[in-house]
């Protein structure tokens, strides 16, 4: 079993530092735990403390039912039975692929024979068996992370960490190895701990994302909560693609500030209000009666620029001066023209409570 617990933890650096402070959070058994934020905000430091590479200043951490650390214990990294995997991915080049994978089993006096049995399973089940006899330099860089994570796999861990793996390798490479990775954890069956700041590697491998800002959860969820139900500006604006703008609610209606049109609401808030939506969230035409039979929230617009991408258009609409972006179906391409009158219709709308300041990290209001 291999359920995480981390009770309270801060952790405070020489310099005076609290990157983490008070944080508490608990990783189910054999789920695949994605830590996802910007630069700094704290993931790779909690990583490092499940791993052991790192001391908590206080708190406790427990992979099963096991302490590894508190006040008054720390299990070192070599005892908590844990396989981690960094962004680098150091592999010794003098050795072949096969020998890179058996160095953990060498290091702890596995017999021979069942070193040769483990590590070629490990290769078989990372598509690497073919390449055993090589060295790292007659391999791609998509082979290498593999031999990375197959040392990482050999001793049966039950946990696997890994720290941004994929952000080495070129677009088309880490796409495909989102899914061999995946594919990997549910072979092991084994708790993985994620850490990147790329959305889309969140989103395409994780049973639950946790999303980070300096050093404080702002949402913990599935993929599919984290998107459609982001709990505050920041998640969503870090996560996908999203217009904001500020309106305030009159009479059943939203006013939009500074554009001269409005939306029709039937929500709990008055006052000044921020709507969050989403591109693809946005219907556009040259006739307003094709986009909705909502009375009224339909907008009126000009097409100012459109990016062709084969399955989708990347569109750009001015409204009184503020820039509006629409994702429509590749599809419609030849019926829209830069600089045309359009019509939006906003099909799906988040609606926070603006309190004037900067900070994102507000509730949500659906």
């Amino acid at each position: 079993m291999s359920t995480i617990t981390i009770e309270r933890i801060t952790k405070q650096f020489e310099n005076g530092l609290v990157l983490l402070e008070d944080f508490s959070l608990v990783f189910e058994d054999k789920n695949f735990i994605t830590l996802l934020g910007p630069s700094g905000c704290g993931k790779t430091t909690l990583l490092r403390l499940i791993a052991g590479f790192e001391k908590p200043t206080k708190g406790e951490i427990r992979i099963g039912n096991e302490v590894v650390c508190s006040a008054k214990s720390f299990v070192p990294p070599e005892k908590r039975n844990v396989g981690m995997v960094f962004q680098s991915y150091a592999v010794w080049p003098h050795m072949t692929v096969f020998e890179n994978v058996a160095y953990p089993l060498k290091i702890k006096k596995v017999p021979k024979d069942k070193i040769r049995e483990k590590v070629e399973k490990v290769l078989d089940m990372v598509y690497l068996a073919q390449y055993a006899k090589r060295t790292p330099s007659q391999i791609s860089g998509g082979q290498q992370q593999r031999v990375a994570l197959a040392r990482a796999l050999v001793a049966e861990p039950n946990l696997l960490l890994l720290d941004e793996p994929l952000s080495n390798l070129d677009a088309k490479l880490r796409e495909s190895m989102r899914f061999e990775i995946k594919e990997i954890q549910k072979n092991f069956d084994i708790t993985v701990v994620y850490v990147t700041h790329d959305q889309t590697e969140a989103m395409a491998m994780s049973d639950k994302v946790v999303v980070l800002n300096k050093g404080v959860i702002q949402q913990s969820g599935s993929p599919f909560q984290i998107y459609r139900k982001p709990a505050n500006r920041f998640v969503a604006d870090f996560i996908g693609k999203v217009n904001f703008l500020r309106g305030e609610v009159n009479d059943g209606r939203i006013e939009l500030i500074g554009l001269g049109q409005s939306l029709p609401y039937d929500g709990p808030y008055t006052g000044k209000v921020i709507i969050a939506v989403r591109p693809e969230n946005i219907d556009i035409s040259l006739k307003p009666a094709s986009l909705t039979q909502q009375p009224g929230g339909i907008l009126e617009g000009t097409l100012t620029t459109i990016f062709y991408l084969g399955d989708v258009n990347d569109c750009r609409v001015d409204i009184n001066g503020e820039t509006i972006r629409v994702i429509t179906d590749g599809a419609n391409y030849d019926r829209l023209s830069a600089s045309s009158k359009v019509y939006i219709d906003f099909k799906e709308i988040l609606v926070y409570e603006d309190d004037g300041k900067d900070d994102q990290t507000q509730s949500v209001i659906y």
